[in-house]
């Protein structure tokens, strides 16, 4: 891909981008009033994400889904709800979305490939398989006949959506994404910020961007970039932490990654309502309680994890604020919101099929405080420094972490104190709020995890992984939002119109460091000899046709096959080049990434059967075709990989060669 034909995409993605935010927007004033211009970016893709589903569902063109938000926009101009004043008062809004958009994508231009390391064969091939074939539940690209009813898919069925209305690729979307999360992430923490502070609204903001003091450590202690986000990662023993620059910069778009925007959103609207609840009228509320829902319904579609942390967080939430207003609506509030969000996506529910959690496991030994204070020491920083006062006035809650010290748990016992002091005040705020829940996770953490196939020394591996990202943006959101609350009351540095330049020059330093740094982390992680002069682009793929011709050519041929095809290629493991074909097609294939697989279905019959099956079907002509039909397998694939994994023998009759070249043979079994 040239970059004029990328610069066109970014251009067409980004506009579909404004213009589902501008069809909603109007109609998120009863709720949000000023608000609902920056909320109608995060809450347009929630509502796109769930008219494309339901097209899915019933097996309709998802730009159907288009449909309705032409509708929005009609009937707003024919209200005269676009008015060419008002929406320059609210351009500001639309370039912190573009500084979190270009940021995000000056970091995917510089460190585009889509490799076999970490998650990212995975996620371009959920992605990929969207688009192919975007029916819900959508197919499993990595176990042929089988449906991502094992695992959680609204981001990549979202994501893919948006690609196949504009036509972009699966790889350039794929370096899209984490700009569209950005984006939409950076403008709901500014409203946030804007809602709360009044100053310093800007300083959510720098919860996406902010490192835990091992990186800044292991930079000055001489690692460069790659190795100080690395050691970071493995930092705490049994388990790996990322935060979200850690996570754009490695390029994964993992399903929690995507949904980070809509747990920030939901932050967003649960702050909405600590502040604005008692002035709404009936309709507003209703409103807002509809957006709510469609946040909370949307999370365990996203990313479970998320919802585990979320679902009673936001009914402890709701019931705090029933406590405050004592009426009705509230009540209604607090019941209506959970019914909602399960209603909508019900069919969501019908399909499931998990097999991954266990159950609730305890008894782990307890995290170095060292590692913990690695990750966690800015933050708690800032979170003890609000509750100074309180330890001053009622040092004897300090006892609270005596009998977690006592039982060696000394992370916990840090995480106590503040917890308890915040618990303990009378009037709270709602950064004070977003640290109870935070510091309740990690908490949790400390005690518990969730039992999976992993254990041993690395049980609480996905805990950790998963609710350490959670917890990030809580206790950051929040310690973040008491410390501007505490700057706002101070005498500002700089005058207005100062404040104003310094604002910009730090929005073009932000989105051109990337490029300018050349931060590369995917030379690094895969160890791939592309071109390095000059290599800047937004096509994950173009490293391939760098290095391996022959591959990227044969993909290119699959992916202009039409029609219910299924492929047999090598299956080697994880985390290695193996699942490449599925992965970058979108076929699906007999198996893929074995670990993942036995992760979503549990160990069944098909975990020896099927990488026998693969072997038989390139080794033992006499039953290749009868093995592929059992899969009803339409494509068979040799390449260098296949060689190296089998003594490939082909029968001479029944597969009739479609594509022969550069070393790469694909074969199509007749009838």
């Amino acid at each position: 891909m040239n970059l004029l034909l990328q610069a066109w995409d970014v251009l067409l993605w980004a506009g579909l981008l404004k213009g589902l935010q501008m069809a909603l927007w109007p109609r998120l004033r009863p709720a949000l009033g000023d608000y609902a211009y920056p909320a109608a970016y995060p809450a347009s893709l929630l509502l796109f994400a769930l008219a494309t589903w339901y097209c899915g569902l019933l097996r309709l063109p998802v730009a159907l889904a288009l449909l309705v938000f032409a509708a929005l926009g009609a009937y707003g101009i024919r209200r005269g709800d676009y008015r060419l004043r008002e929406i320059r008062r609210f351009l500001s809004w639309d370039a912190v979305f573009a500084v979190g958009f270009l940021f995000a994508l000056s970091v995917r231009f510089v460190n585009p490939p889509i490799g076999y390391f970490s998650e990212q064969y995975m996620n371009h091939a959920f992605l990929a398989s969207v688009i192919r074939e975007p029916v819900v539940p959508p197919l499993d690209p990595w176990f042929a006949g089988g449906h991502l009813t094992v695992y959680y898919y609204l981001g990549h069925w979202l994501m893919g959506s948006l690609a196949i209305v504009t036509g972009i690729p699966s790889e350039a979307a794929f370096n899209l994404i984490p700009g569209t999360v950005y984006g939409t992430s950076f403008v709901a923490l500014y409203a946030l910020g804007h809602l709360i502070l009044p100053r310093w609204r800007w300083l959510p903001l720098t919860a996406l961007l902010l490192v835990p003091p091992s990186v800044i450590w292991f930079l000055a202690t001489g690692s460069d970039l790659y190795y100080a986000l690395q050691d970071t990662n493995w930092i705490i023993p049994g388990a790996r932490f990322e935060f979200p620059v850690f996570s754009l910069f490695l390029g994964n778009v993992h399903a929690f990654e995507m949904a980070a925007f809509n747990q920030i959103f939901l932050i967003f609207l649960l702050g909405f309502i600590w502040c604005r609840w008692g002035a709404l009228d009936t309709r507003g509320r209703f409103g807002l309680l509809s957006l709510l829902g469609l946040s909370v319904g949307s999370m365990p579609l996203f990313c479970s994890w998320d919802a585990l942390v979320y679902a009673p967080a936001v009914a402890a939430f709701l019931l705090l604020v029933l406590a405050r207003e004592r009426d009705r609506s509230t009540l209604a509030a607090a019941v209506a919101v959970p019914a909602v969000a399960f209603l909508i996506y019900l069919p969501y529910y019908l399909h499931l099929e998990p097999a991954g959690i266990g159950g609730i496991g305890w008894g782990l030994p307890p995290t170095d405080l060292l590692a913990f204070l690695a990750v966690w020491g800015g933050f708690l920083g800032i979170v003890y420094v609000a509750v100074a006062r309180d330890i001053r006035r009622f040092p004897v809650a300090l006892a609270v972490a005596v009998p977690a010290l006592a039982a060696g748990y000394a992370a916990l016992a840090l995480l106590l104190v503040p917890l308890t002091y915040l618990l303990l005040r009378r009037g709270r705020s709602f950064g004070g709020l977003l640290c109870i829940a935070g510091l309740t996770v990690l908490a949790f953490c400390e005690i518990f995890h969730f039992q999976e196939m992993l254990g041993g020394d690395y049980s609480r591996f996905n805990t950790i992984f998963k609710f350490y990202f959670d917890a990030w943006v809580l206790v950051g959101t929040g310690s973040l939002l008491l410390a501007g609350g505490w700057l706002a009351g101070r005498r500002a540095f700089l005058p207005e119109t100062a404040r104003k330049g310094a604002a910009v020059a730090a929005a073009i330093a932000l989105v051109a460091a990337p490029v300018a740094l050349d931060v590369d982390i995917g030379r690094g992680l895969l160890g791939i000899d592309y071109p390095p002069a000059g290599y800047g682009t937004l096509d994950g793929f173009a490293y391939l046709e760098a290095t391996r011709p022959g591959e990227a050519a044969a993909i290119g041929f699959l992916r202009t096959l039409g029609g219910d095809h299924r492929i047999v290629e090598a299956e080697n493991g994880d985390y290695g080049y193996y699942s490449r074909v599925s992965s970058f097609s979108g076929i699906p294939t007999i198996l893929g990434q074995i670990g993942h697989e036995l992760t979503w279905r549990g160990n069944g019959a098909w975990y020896t059967e099927r990488p026998a099956d693969i072997r038989a079907i390139y080794e033992d002509p006499e039953r290749t075709l009868a093995l592929m039909e059992k899969y009803n397998a339409t494509l068979l694939y040799v390449g260098e990989p296949e060689h190296k994994r089998y003594d490939v023998r082909l029968p001479d009759r029944g597969l009739r060669l479609i594509y022969d070249e550069e070393g790469v043979r694909i074969y199509e079994r007749a009838g």
